[in-house]
């Protein structure tokens, strides 16, 4: 007997490996591209405005259809739905690493974002429902946080290596190896779990449609403001569109027999503190990425695989609050004492790194700043996470995985619009203040880039803060929530508090 728990636990820990494996590929496509785009656009002759669909694409079609995803992963069975996601994604990443036009890439992006979306919801179910023993449960969750966190930046030193020392293509090749992996040990080590039946095995046709018409147009809305402006017709009609659409959601999943998004979801207060403080971190965490991608490379010359080196300390410190701060304490303290000071920390490496010039400052800004900001967000990520999936009934679990993510991807979206219009805006404006006869042009581009690039990073301080105060406020258990029940038992659980 002894011995089949202990293969049990060895099962559980290896199959923590393929969910693990599966959700990095998903989070770090996110910024793979990013370095390796100039490439891409010379080799398919892409124009600076069509460039932006090479990332669009892919969170469009990502952002758009994760409430769908995870519905689909709860009435079609989790473990099906995550190899399928898988394949599907290898397939795309094959076809992009082989596009001999843009419009190519373009499509398979697309179609990456659509596997993408059924995939994570389906990972992040898994895990919740694989461990429910609380000692066990807080390890797996701490190198899922350090995964969710630090996969953008373990994407950028990827992409820099490839793009470096093979070709640009490789960083959707890169992919099939590793999804074919996934899959051969999700075949042999996950749990197919329980499939509904009966009336509830039913999709919300109506709620489907509301809900990813809505984020579709919201994620949209912010990747076309980086471009067009917030004043633009096409921007406002996108964002306002998306807005009555998930109202006329959210008025329909309240009365809907089966809905997409079951209420229990969303009334938990504690679920619910996890999804806005999860938007909010990722809003400034995104904005933060694209700028100093832009100063480590633009302004202090770095190469795309140094570029990527240094953000190494930025994964340390993911990893570390993560698997050491987080899941050593998740089950001590209160989640809010965890959540509420790292991101007070994150704030403040981001503070440090809002005082960089134009001289090289990695030493005494960046490289303490991003260790900040790695402990910080390591330790309050993997506690949002353990609590946007703990106490849910597990028939609604791939739900609950959908809606975080989608808070992850909305914030990425509004955080990379968003800062890069402010930096823009105050980039224009600097250099129009200091333009004149004598001024060296180089010096003053450099100048006006770091200082645009200073203004938004505080804007990212301060909601990096917005989200420590939610968590401080909105987040008030006594301890982080478990599952109520193991994932053979259908019969949804109560909320612990509800909001309202």
């Amino acid at each position: 007997m002894a011995d089949s728990r202990s293969d049990d636990g060895n099962r559980r820990w290896w199959a923590l490996v393929v969910i693990a494996l599966a959700q990095l590929m998903v989070v770090l496509d996110m910024t793979i591209v990013n370095i390796a785009l100039p490439s891409a656009q010379t080799a398919l002759h892409m124009s600076d405005g069509n460039r932006q669909w090479v990332i669009t694409a892919y969170t469009l079609a990502f952002g758009g259809l994760l409430l769908l995803g995870g519905r689909v992963a709860d009435l079609v069975g989790r473990r099906t739905t995550f190899m399928i996601g898988l394949l599907g994604f290898a397939a795309a990443s094959a076809l992009g690493g082989a596009a001999t036009g843009q419009g190519m890439l373009f499509g398979a992006r697309a179609l990456q974002g659509v596997f993408a979306a059924l995939l994570a919801p389906s990972a992040l179910s898994l895990l919740a429902t694989t461990f429910t023993d609380p000692k066990d449960r807080s390890r797996a969750f701490g190198v899922f946080g350090a995964i969710v966190g630090a996969g953008a930046a373990i994407g950028l030193l990827a992409g820099g290596v490839l793009t470096e020392y093979l070709d640009w293509r490789w960083c959707l090749y890169v992919n099939v190896p590793v999804a074919l992996v996934a899959f051969t040990g999700a075949w042999f080590l996950l749990a197919g779990g329980s499939v509904r039946q009966g009336e509830d095995a039913r999709l919300d046709v109506p709620g489907a449609v509301l809900g990813s018409g809505g984020m579709l147009a919201i994620v949209y809305g912010f990747s076309e403001a980086e471009s067009r402006g917030w004043r633009d017709g096409l921007v406002l009609s996108l964002l306002v569109g998306g807005v009555v659409l998930l109202a006329l959601f959210g008025f329909w999943q309240a009365r809907a027999k089966v809905p997409l998004l079951p209420m229990s979801v969303v009334r938990d207060r504690q679920r619910v503190g996890a999804f806005l403080t999860t938007l909010f971190v990722t809003i400034g965490m995104f904005g933060i990425f694209l700028f100093l991608t832009y100063y480590l490379q633009r302004v202090l010359g770095y190469s795309p695989l140094k570029t990527g080196v240094a953000y190494l300390p930025l994964t340390v410190g993911m990893v570390t609050g993560s698997t050491q701060v987080a899941a050593r304490l998740l089950h001590r303290v209160p989640p809010r004492a965890l959540m509420a000071p790292g991101l007070v920390l994150a704030a403040g490496g981001m503070a440090l790194i809002a005082g960089v010039g134009v001289e090289p400052a990695y030493a005494t800004h960046i490289l303490p700043g991003t260790l900040m900001m790695g402990l910080g967000m390591g330790t309050a990520m993997m506690t949002s996470v353990s609590i946007a999936t703990g106490s849910v009934a597990p028939r609604d679990s791939g739900a609950a995985s959908a809606t975080f993510n989608t808070a992850q991807q909305v914030g990425g979206s509004i955080g990379t619009a968003l800062l890069n219009t402010i930096a823009a805006s105050v980039t224009s404006r600097y250099v129009t203040a200091h333009a004149g006869p004598g001024v060296n042009a180089r010096q003053l581009e450099a100048s006006s880039a770091v200082h645009g690039f200073n203004v938004a990073t505080w804007w990212a301080v301060g909601s990096m803060l917005f989200a420590a105060l939610i968590a401080a406020t909105v987040v008030n258990a006594r301890r982080a929530p478990m599952p109520q029940q193991r994932a053979d038992e259908p019969v949804p659980a109560e909320p612990v508090d509800t909001l309202g």
